[in-house]
C-alpha cells in the first residue's frame, strides 16, 4: 500500500499527516522543524511513501535537501497553488493544513517548485545582499536630499563619489545641521564600501564562469544580469523549451476567458522578481543607451513604433530570457546578424 505525507512547516514546529492511498489518515504528529525530527517519523519501515509534500518557504530548501538525501520522494509545492487549494477549508490550523497537503499529494493536485542547488542558493544570497546594501545607500541619499531641501539647501546633480563632499559643503555654514547629517554620511560611506566589496566578488565569480561569459555576449547583459540569470535558472534542462522561461519569470500576458468575456491582460509578474527587473533593465539599456545595432534591437524598435516603448521593452526582456537560455543550452554565443542566426 502506498502512503502520502503532508508537512506544514513553521519556524519552530512542523505538523505531519500521513495518509494511505484510500485517503485514510494513518498517523499525525507534531515535531520540531529539524531534519532529524522529521526523519524519525518518516523513515518508519511501515510506510512506503509515493509523495511527501511541503510548501515552498524559508525553511523548505534546507528541509527538502535533507529529506531528498535520505531517499524520500519529497516535493516542494508552489505557494500560491497550495494556498488556493487549502483555503477551501473552513477552519485553518496547522493540523488541517498538513491534512490538506497530504490529500493534495494523494490526488496529484499540486504544482512542484524547483529547489535550487546549493551553489545557486549561495549566488542568490550574494546578489540579494549586494542589492540590499545598494538600495539602503540610495535611500539615505534621497533622505538627505529631501531633508536639506527643507532648509533651502539643494544638492543638485552630483555623482556618488562627490555626494558626501557636496553635502558637507552645503551644511558647512549650518553647524547644527552638520551634526545631524554626519551620522547618515558615515552609514552611507560604509554601505557604499561594502557594496563595492560584494560587487568585486560578483565580478570575480563571473570572470571564472564560462556560462556567464557566453551570456554576456548578448547586448545589454552585463556581469550582474548574467550571474542573476545563472542563479535563477540553475538547471536549464528543467524547462521543456526556451520559450517557457519567459512564462516562469512572469513576462507573459495573463489570459482571462469566461463566457462572452475574453481578453489578454498585462504580464503576470509571477516568479522571480529580481530576475524580471534585471531583464527589464537590460532591455531598456539595449534600446535606450546602447548605440550598437543588432537584429534583436531592430526587432524591438519595430514593436516600439507600433505599440510604444514600454511594451517593446517588456517584449524584449522576455525575448532576452529565451535567447539567454538557448545560449546556455547550446553552448553558443549571441549572433548579431540575421545571417549568422540563420546559418547556425
Amino acid at each position: 500500500m502506498d502512503h502520502f505525507a503532508g508537512l506544514d512547516v513553521s519556524v519552530n514546529e512542523t505538523s505531519i499527516c500521513i495518509v494511505d492511498d484510500t485517503g485514510r489518515i494513518v498517523r499525525e504528529a507534531k515535531v520540531a522543524s529539524e531534519p532529524d525530527a522529521l526523519l524519525q517519523v518518516l523513515k518508519n519501515g511501515g510506510y512506503r511513501f509515493k509523495r511527501i509534500g511541503l510548501e515552498a518557504g524559508p525553511l523548505s530548501q534546507w528541509l527538502y535537501s535533507a529529506l531528498a538525501e535520505a531517499g524520500l520522494p519529497v516535493i516542494c509545492v508552489e505557494t500560491r497553488h497550495m494556498r488556493a487549494v487549502l483555503k477551501a477549508q473552513i477552519n485553518k490550523t496547522d493540523r488541517n493544513d498538513a491534512r490538506g497537503i497530504a490529500q493534495m499529494m494523494r490526488a496529484g493536485l499540486y504544482r512542484p517548485v524547483h529547489v535550487k542547488t546549493l551553489r545557486s542558493q549561495k549566488l542568490r544570497t550574494l546578489l540579494t545582499h549586494r542589492k540590499l546594501l545598494q538600495s539602503k545607500a540610495i535611500a539615505i541619499e534621497n533622505d538627505l536630499r529631501g531633508t536639506l531641501r527643507n532648509f533651502g539647501l539643494k544638492v543638485g546633480i552630483v555623482g556618488k563619489l562627490k555626494f558626501e563632499a557636496r553635502i558637507k559643503e552645503l551644511v558647512e555654514s549650518h553647524p547644527d545641521l552638520a551634526v545631524l547629517v554626519e551620522p547618515l554620511l558615515v552609514v552611507r560611506r560604509v554601505l557604499r564600501e561594502q557594496t563595492a566589496v560584494l560587487h568585486r566578488r560578483v565580478l570575480a565569480i563571473v570572470r571564472d564562469d564560462e556560462v556567464c561569459w557566453r551570456l554576456m555576449t548578448t547586448p545589454g547583459v552585463g556581469p550582474v544580469v548574467a550571474l542573476t540569470f545563472r542563479a535563477t535558472v540553475d538547471v536549464p534542462a528543467r524547462f521543456r523549451n526556451s520559450k517557457a522561461v519567459g512564462a516562469v519569470l512572469g513576462l507573459t500576458p495573463c489570459k482571462y476567458q469566461s463566457g462572452e468575456s475574453d481578453y489578454t491582460g498585462a504580464i503576470s509578474k509571477c516568479g522571480d522578481e529580481m530576475m524580471r527587473v534585471m531583464l527589464y533593465e537590460a532591455a531598456q539599456s539595449m534600446l535606450v543607451r546602447s548605440a550598437k545595432w543588432s537584429w534583436l534591437k531592430a526587432w524591438a524598435m519595430q514593436i516600439a513604433r507600433r505599440r510604444g516603448m514600454k511594451k517593446a521593452i517588456v517584449a524584449l526582456a522576455r525575448r532576452l530570457a529565451v535567447i539567454m537560455h538557448r545560449i546556455w543550452v547550446d553552448g553558443t554565443e549571441f549572433r548579431w546578424t540575421r545571417q549568422e542566426a540563420a546559418a547556425a
